[in-house]
């Protein structure tokens, strides 16, 4: 089939390599070899470290990186996403599968590739339902709260690596107790690995951007401990990690039940999509061109799918992995095949070379690598701006500390519905004065210089009128009418107020009704179509001038006599 054939079928949105092998240029293939040789470079240390964050052995980390980033490559539309394990996900993965398996280690393993596969179905089904609208329904102010409580929550973890000691706990209060009571079994040479791991991959970061730092680091980590013998001296490293690719099986159905794996990969497809999206995002933009978000779920669900079938665990794509690649100079996707063949060749032939490697410096690997998630700074520039955005950061900071990663995400998307509600209840209703010189009007509140009306009360509610804050708009126009006097006429500009629902229109009628029983005259003015449809059909039509409706304010007072009742006097200047 022709690629004109695949266009005519419908088929170039679905199967996105359509596209870019159809604009592929030979020169870019250098670039795509080097980005995808120095993204495995990268992902050789990351991986290892985040497979021991999430309780797995080594290689499953590796091979996240190999099996994932071939699956999105053939489905995702993005060109320098980079896709494999990331820290948060990991650390669900230990947090929520560990409580499942029992201490069984295979076990383990298999409800970990079985949660990679329910997260490619829920992928399949998302894309299907069109269903990326309700990621964004998670705000960024609860994205830097979640982020923040995830990267403590992630360092806490690695600690007791770092100083070699036992550790253990639930969440992060429960493991900063015990770590608190294993102070005094410190290894001082364990500690000492760590804190210079940390160090020279904070250094490398920034002097040597760009360059595999983290390998660089293993590397003399593991010629270091082979030289010296540290292994044989009581430092914990990796041991032997099995050569080979990893071997296809079908994932182990019936372990669990439904209602117990749904929350494991709904929580799994969130974080992915999120930050997925988000990075994709900023990588398009820089270059040009744009993804589909819709596309994004089966370039995720077939990177889970690829992971699920060979004994990996949920993968995403991450920021930090995908700059890599694109500082690199990755131009398509074909970067994340060499990247895969460059890890392949590692699990044949290099596995050997690891068996040394402290576990010290692979913790040392996940705190250079999450600590930027706590983003003091954006906490404090909400406290400053917007405290509702702070409010909302710090709940989802906090469930993340004390319910776990799984359990804080869920609750912050929660959360996210919830703030976006009670924003909705209180929508500011400016209460409407003349600017001098025109037919203008402005909130009377926040803007100075504005004349009052005499005798009339014009309000308008700026947002949609909904059950949710109905109640609110009626209130305060009734608390407004408590505190002037001699009230001739109320007005309501619906010019800032996309859209209204019953509740609304019937708030309206109440209005007239309370107005009526005062005797104040009510009018709407500036509604849109949509709004006018349901306030004729709910019978205002009957009770206020429906001619009014589509007027400007300044019209309708200035006609028919009503600014002589209100008071007002022309000010603009002839002509």
């Amino acid at each position: 089939m022709t690629l004109r054939a695949f266009q005519r079928a419908g088929w170039i949105g679905v199967f996105p390599p359509l596209t870019w092998l159809a604009e592929y240029r030979l020169s870019w293939l250098r670039y795509d070899t080097i980005a995808g040789v120095t993204l495995a470079a990268y992902a050789i240390p990351v991986s290892l470290a985040y497979a021991g964050l999430a309780g797995l052995p080594p290689q499953v980390g590796i091979y996240g990186y190999l099996l994932g980033g071939l699956g999105y490559a053939l489905m995702g539309s993005s060109r320098q996403l980079a896709v494999g394990p990331t820290s948060a996900i990991s650390l669900m993965i230990a947090s929520s599968v560990g409580a499942l398996a029992g201490g069984d280690a295979m076990r383990f393993a298999q409800i970990a590739s079985l949660s990679a596969f329910a997260v490619a179905l829920l992928c399949l089904i998302a894309w299907l339902f069109k269903l990326s609208v309700l990621v964004r329904l998670v705000s960024d102010s609860i994205l830097v709260g979640f982020k923040a409580g995830a990267g403590l929550t992630i360092i806490m973890s690695q600690l007791p690596n770092l100083f070699g000691v036992a550790g253990g706990g639930h969440n992060f209060v429960d493991r900063a107790i015990r770590l608190a009571g294993q102070i005094g079994n410190i290894n001082p040479l364990v500690l000492a690995i760590g804190i210079a791991a940390v160090v020279l991959l904070l250094l490398g970061e920034r002097f040597l951007t760009g360059r595999p730092v983290g390998l660089m680091v293993l590397a003399l980590s593991i010629l270091m401990a082979t030289l010296l013998g540290l292994p044989a001296m009581g430092v914990p490293v990796t041991g032997k990690i099995p050569p080979g690719l990893p071997a296809f099986e079908v994932p182990t159905f019936g372990m669990l039940d439904f209602q117990e794996l749904f929350p494991i990969a709904a929580g799994c497809l969130l974080l992915a999509y999120i930050e997925g999206v988000s990075a994709a995002r900023s990588f398009a933009a820089k270059h040009g061109y744009s993804i589909d978000v819709r596309q994004e779920f089966l370039g995720f669900g077939a990177a889970n799918l690829a992971v699920a079938f060979g004994h990996g665990y949920p993968v995403a794509g991450g920021l930090s992995q995908s700059a890599v690649n694109d500082t690199a100079g990755a131009r398509t996707p074909l970067a994340l095949l060499f990247c895969s063949l460059t890890l392949a060749l590692c699990l044949l032939f290099f596995t050997e070379l690891l068996t040394n490697l402290p576990r010290a410096v692979l913790a040392g690997v996940v705190i250079a690598a999450v600590y930027r998630l706590v983003d003091v700074r954006a906490l404090l520039r909400m406290w400053a701006v917007s405290r509702i955005d702070f409010y909302a950061a710090a709940i989802a900071l906090v469930s993340v500390l004390l319910l776990g990663i799984l359990q804080g995400v869920l609750l912050a998307a929660l959360a996210s519905i919830l703030l976006l509600l009670i924003r909705a209840s209180r929508p500011n209703i400016a209460f409407l004065g003349r600017i001098p010189g025109s037919g203008r009007y402005s909130d009377s509140i926040r803007h100075e210089g504005v004349t009052p009306l005499v005798g009339v009360v014009a309000f308008r509610p700026e947002a949609s009128l909904l059950y949710i804050n109905a109640e609110t708009i009626l209130e305060a126009v009734l608390e407004k009418l408590r505190m002037v006097s001699d009230v001739r006429l109320v007005a309501c500009d619906l010019s800032a107020s996309p859209y209204i629902d019953l509740a609304g229109a019937r708030m309206l009628l109440d209005l007239y009704d309370e107005l009526a029983s005062r005797r104040i005259t009510f009018c709407i003015v500036g509604a849109h179509a949509q709004l006018r449809e349901l306030l004729r059909a709910e019978g205002l039509a009957e009770k206020t001038d429906s001619s009014e409706w589509l007027r400007t304010l300044d019209s309708v007072l200035r006609e028919g006599n009503v600014s002589e009742r209100s008071g007002l006097r022309d000010e603009r200047p002839p002509g």
